[in-house]
């Protein structure tokens, strides 16, 4: 599985550091997760709370904040092996937990298996950088989260949080991964040799579609309960944060979203 070292990278003098093991891409791995981590928090948050009127801005910001959360937990327990582990299906990897500390000190490694053509030559071998599997399942982590975040953006006004707080380890485990193992983690997309550099399909198209498909569904529901008799006006409640945030996330994910496979 280990790929061959640089000569460049060579010359770890301690034995408690492995030899793939590379400083300097492990370090920018890491700040570009951290700079895509706060397009979310606090910039989705502040967004949230500052687009919706006053009535429903803590909860559009808590929107924001407990997808988060909650995507961090559900990552690690099951979601990124679902992502990027082993195949069960053509489109879903099987599900378990990335948090044992072999696993995650190991060199990282995508996807999760080699894959060979029918007369048994590598078709696509894994991708091994030289970080730990730590550095990339955290990576990964913050994408997951800001796609279900994103999507939150066609929900503000629509859905309260207990609602929320169910509909995001769901929407996840059901359709988050099926994207990324099909795309990413050497699924069906993966051999037909769809490229996604950048979280186009994976991200933006499934959030996108996510979020109208939802809130064509919720307001549905809400016209025919009559919840909702009438549309109103809903100024919003604070403009001023909504350039800075849109440029930053603009900015951020266009410089860091994908260095890893470049």
């Amino acid at each position: 599985m280990a790929s061959t070292v640089p000569v460049a990278y060579q010359g770890n003098l301690s034995a408690s550091v492995p030899v793939w093991l590379n400083k300097g891409d492990n370090a920018w791995q890491m700040i570009a997760a951290t700079l895509v981590g706060l397009q979310s928090v606090p910039g989705l948050v502040i967004l949230y709370g500052s687009v919706v009127k006053k009535k429903w801005a803590v909860n559009s910001a808590f929107m924001a904040l407990y997808a988060f959360a909650a995507v961090v937990l559900c990552w690690v327990i099951w979601a990124y092996k679902m992502s990027f582990g082993d195949k069960l299906l053509p489109f879903w990897g099987k599900a378990g937990p990335a948090l044992g500390q072999k696993y995650l000190l190991k060199q990282s490694a995508l996807p999760a298996t080699t894959h060979y053509h029918k007369d048994g030559t590598v078709e696509t071998a894994m991708a091994t950088p030289f970080y730990p599997m730590a550095t990339m399942v955290w990576f990964q982590c913050v994408f997951a989260a800001i796609t279900v975040i994103l999507l939150a953006g066609s929900l503000l006004g629509r859905m309260n949080i207990r609602a929320w707080m169910m509909f995001v380890p769901l929407w996840l485990t059901f359709c988050y991964t099926v994207g990324v193992f099909s795309l990413w983690g050497g699924g069906f997309l993966f051999h037909w040799g769809v490229m996604d550099y950048s979280g186009g399909y994976v991200i933006h198209l499934s959030s996108g579609i996510g979020g109208f498909t939802t809130a064509y569904w919720v307001e549905t529901a809400a016209y025919i309960i009559g919840i909702r008799a009438t549309h109103f006006t809903n100024p919003p409640l604070n403009l001023i944060f909504d350039p800075p945030c849109c440029f930053q996330s603009d900015l951020i994910h266009f410089f860091f979203s994908s260095p890893f496979i470049s």
